[in-house]
């Protein structure tokens, strides 16, 4: 997915009340953009840090720019925006990008499903096979190596979700959890039960009740997103043993 408009480099003074960044332009203003990003962000919002911004002239918006990339050592990149996923993977599926979900003719967004008032990101369909159930996480964080780990935060939510999928797989259905790591310096997907154990032990009994878990990179540049391939899940427990 390319950007509307060309990004404008920019530094990053602070980020705070989760959807607002300062930022210094490279004319020497200051501004505030809009952070599309709710999470912890851990190692995405240092000080002085490298930024890309979206830039907009909608008079119905308040701010006038979208921090949209962060810029990494060696020439890597991260985004920011956590709503990107999502259309990552749609245009990947219509596109039958993603080998494992090729074949169903019906894509359909946001279906209300399970027991718990949730929507799952895209519910697949086609005749003689069993829908599937999708749901969409991204990933952005980084500590060690080249691996990425998820939640960067405690998300009571995405436990919610992995329990609904696993109810599906329970009832003979094909639940699909699907990472999207959206940052170039990784090469591999693990969890951070450090910093969610509850969601860590979620995760480990979705698998194990047979949700299938499948991760993917992105190609990211000032010039736009895409989905690229998969990347390989630690197939370890992830939880600590009680």
């Amino acid at each position: 997915m390319r950007f509307p408009s060309p990004l404008i480099p920019a530094r990053l003074i602070r980020r705070y009340k989760r959807f607002l960044a300062d930022c210094l332009l490279e004319d020497g203003r200051e501004i505030t953009a809009h952070c599309p990003n709710p999470g912890a962000m851990l190692g995405l919002k240092d000080q002085g840090a490298r930024i890309w911004l979206l830039p907009n002239d909608d008079p119905k918006k308040k701010l006038k720019y979208g921090w949209r990339l962060l810029e990494l050592e060696g020439g890597h990149f991260a985004g920011i925006d956590t709503s990107l996923p999502n259309a990552l993977v749609a245009n990947a599926l219509a596109e039958g990008r993603i080998e494992a979900l090729r074949g169903y003719g019906s894509i359909r967004p946001e279906q209300r499903y399970g027991d718990e008032n949730s929507r799952i990101d895209f519910l697949l369909a086609e005749p003689g096979r069993p829908d599937a159930f999708v749901e969409v996480k991204n990933c952005h964080l980084r500590r060690e190596g080249d691996w990425a780990e998820f939640p960067d935060c405690v998300t009571a939510r995405g436990a919610k979700h992995l329990r609904e999928l696993t109810r599906i797989a329970q009832g003979g259905g094909r639940a699909v959890m699907l990472y999207v790591v959206q940052r170039t310096d990784c090469a591999r997907f693990r969890l951070a039960p450090d910093l969610d154990p509850a969601y860590a032990r979620a995760f480990d009994a979705a698998r194990e009740a047979g949700v299938e878990v499948l991760c993917h990179g992105t190609d990211i540049s000032p010039e736009g997103v895409i989905l690229t391939d998969p990347l390989p899940v630690d197939p370890n427990r992830q939880s600590p043993t009680p």
